[in-house]
């Protein structure tokens, strides 16, 4: 597990102070990225060396309750099910130990002119250890 913080600014929110539905899935995204460069998995790297791009394939998401202006936030990002092509994963994003949001998250592996791939072993082993 991966746990990656994120203060919410005035530009994440609606004219209430509310985080604005979508920004979570902006927070989750950069989490994921964060937790691979952790590992060394640095995602333009992982374009150049192996020609490959990681997709959203799909998403559920549950908003729990709202986060709001200058909460800190703490996203945990946790790598459950390795496929052939796909990665599933679990995102949550908590404040002060609240579940606000929660989502499960398929990640399609593709080639760079969109080709469903492989993940390597060599990149499989690494995530492993999130």
């Amino acid at each position: 597990m991966n746990n990656y913080f994120i203060r919410v600014y005035y530009e994440d929110t609606d004219a209430g102070g509310i985080v604005y539905y979508a920004n979570y899935l902006k927070f989750i995204e950069r989490a994921r990225t964060e937790a691979l460069r952790d590992i060394g998995l640095i995602q333009s790297e992982i374009v150049d060396q192996f020609k490959l791009i990681f997709v959203v394939r799909n998403i559920f998401a549950e908003f729990i309750k709202p986060a709001k202006l200058d909460d800190l936030l703490e996203v945990k990002t946790n790598f459950k099910r390795f496929g052939m092509v796909s990665i599933g994963l679990v995102q949550e994003i908590f404040h002060d130990d609240n579940k606000l949001f929660s989502a499960e998250v398929k990640l399609g592996i593709v080639d760079i002119m969109g080709k469903p791939k492989k993940l390597p072993l060599e990149l499989k082993e690494k995530m492993k250890n999130l």
